[in-house]
């Protein structure tokens, strides 16, 4: 007798949804479940949203934070930003929670990840080349490595440090307390990250 299973239509909903960050195979399977239990109602707006996201919303070349062509970046195009300063960051979303803590009003450069050996990410697969054709601008005075204090976060860090030496007329600072070891911007509160900003050290 042939093993009953699921629909083709629904293993490949689960098989999509098993390839998003923190959702596994049983998680995967209850959310398609769900889904196809509350019908056209809901997968049908689903479906739309996911569509519209896909396709409206890209990557601001700058930055490297989301961007739309209808309103352009939030960030870049920000009004009364301190125009000599530059936040790095790993992820865009990095972004989002030192814009609520109030304490940076600069500029932001997402790297889109961090150097790890074990997963094959090295200095070529971020946006460092990006980052260094904006400093080339000479707009800014001070670079803020904002990156996680985990292992892969000090190795990213200590390797642009030794590439933003070579411009003299550039401050380095990252950040300092606050921020616990092996912790990232995401899980920091405000506090946390304001604290961390205002004691920023050089390097």
């Amino acid at each position: 007798m042939a093993q009953v299973d699921y629909p083709e239509p629904v293993k490949a909903l689960v098989s999509h949804l098993k390839q998003l960050p923190g959702i596994g195979p049983k998680s995967a399977e209850r959310i398609a479940v769900w889904l196809m239990q509350q019908g056209g109602v809901t997968t049908e707006p689903f479906a739309e949203v996911l569509r519209k996201a896909g396709s409206l919303v890209f990557e601001c070349n700058t930055c490297g934070f989301f961007s739309t062509e209808d309103h352009g970046c939030a960030v870049c195009d920000g009004h009364e930003r301190e125009a000599h300063l530059l936040c790095i960051v790993e992820q865009p979303t990095d972004i989002l929670p030192l814009e609520r803590s109030g304490a940076f009003r600069g500029h932001y450069h997402s790297l889109r990840g961090r150097i790890s050996p074990l997963d094959n990410v090295g200095p070529e697969d971020l946006r460092i080349r990006e980052l260094i054709e904006r400093l080339r601008s000479g707009a800014f005075t001070e670079v803020i490595l904002a990156l996680s204090s985990d292992v892969e976060g000090e190795a990213t860090s200590n390797y642009l440090g030794e590439v933003l030496s070579g411009f003299s007329e550039v401050q380095v600072t990252r950040l300092a307390q606050g921020l616990p070891a092996g912790g990232g911007l995401g899980s920091a509160d405000e506090l946390t990250l304001m604290r961390a900003l205002q004691g920023r050290v050089g390097i």
